[in-house]
């Protein structure tokens, strides 16, 4: 990657192409899949699923970037770091992300194994279930890191999927040193239930190393990280350890906790629930475009949610709206 341009967001994530398909409870029932669940899966698995799924669309995907395709929408100058092979969905995930105005550079490497794949079922109430394959992105080595490019961003985005492997999580490392050593904030999403079973002690770890300026996660999230079922006891717990805390709590809305402050916001109407793949991640987008525009914790807090709901109206993780016509609409 080039050293010379300044960025707001420079993300670190899983570089993913979602397939998605509409699926009966039933087919759900059948394949044993719970509505609404993640799991991991690997190729055989993912080909195996693919064949019995419905028609489907392919649209890049992964956490991190998908905030980051928002924050472009937004305005804001973002660069990708992530790893693809060298096929068919590698190509259509680098020329997404570039064709967004999002620079991405690290280069493509040769498989097996292939570029990951999330293959996603909606059921008809719109809920997600998600079957993903990581493959190649859980091959992110160090070495894709530029120091000097995330020492003069203004944020490191990480998602944290992508510590559940060595090589992604020395990058992670890496990145986040070279965050501390310049001038730049680390935001963290805890991404995942499930990781709090396996890394809760590298999260608190990260947290009282000071290195996690913002922890993003959502209520479930939180109370299995304190390790408690008392929400308030959770945030309040965790409020003081990191300068910004946000969670988001589904159709109940969202809070952050900063510097003492403390702001909450209702969920925004939707006509319609579609598909809520990539609410949160859109959320992020919003909540960080707000802080980079120097808005309240509030606002940012709305402009998460305002994101949000124009991603949950639509099939797939990207925005398809004007998101800086509907924020301005709202908050000028």
């Amino acid at each position: 990657m080039t050293t010379d341009a300044r960025y707001d967001v420079v993300a670190i994530g899983n570089a993913i192409v979602d397939v998605i398909a509409s699926a009966s409870l039933d087919f759900l029932a059948s394949e044993g899949l719970e509505s609404g669940s993640m799991r991991l899966i690997d190729g055989d698995a993912a080909v195996a699923l693919y064949d019995r799924m419905g028609p489907a669309r392919e649209i890049s995907g992964g956490s991190a970037a998908n905030s980051l395709a928002g924050l472009a929408v937004l305005g804001h100058a973002c660069a990708f770091i992530g790893q693809v092979a060298d096929d068919q969905l590698g190509e259509v995930f680098t020329h997404d992300m570039r064709a967004t105005g999002i620079a991405f550079d690290v280069p493509a490497q040769p498989g097996p194994p292939p570029t990951a794949r999330c293959l996603i079922l909606i059921a008809p109430d719109g809920e997600r279930t998600m079957n993903t394959a990581l493959a190649m992105a859980h091959r992110l080595p160090a070495s894709a890191i530029d120091e000097d490019m995330i020492g003069r961003a203004k944020y490191l985005l990480i998602e944290g999927y992508l510590w559940d492997a060595p090589e992604p999580q020395a990058a992670i490392k890496r990145a986040m040193a070279a965050a501390k050593r310049g001038r730049c904030k680390v935001f963290f999403a805890l991404s995942a239930l499930y990781l709090m079973g396996i890394y809760r002690d590298d999260f608190l770890s990260l947290i009282d190393d000071g290195i996690i300026d913002t922890l993003f996660c959502n209520d479930e999230e939180v109370a299995a990280l304190m390790q408690t079922d008392d929400l308030e006891s959770a945030i309040a717990a965790l409020s003081v350890k990191v300068p910004t805390l946000v969670v988001t709590r589904g159709a109940n809305g969202a809070l952050a906790v900063q510097g003492g402050e403390r702001a909450e916001i209702a969920a925004e109407t939707v006509a319609r629930v579609v598909d809520t793949t990539g609410a949160g991640d859109t959320f992020t987008s919003g909540f960080l475009a707000g802080q980079l525009e120097g808005r309240s914790l509030a606002d940012s807090l709305t402009m998460g949610a305002i994101c949000a709901a124009e991603c949950i109206g639509h099939y797939g993780p990207r925005p398809e709206a004007d998101l800086r016509a509907l924020v301005d609409a709202r908050l000028g």
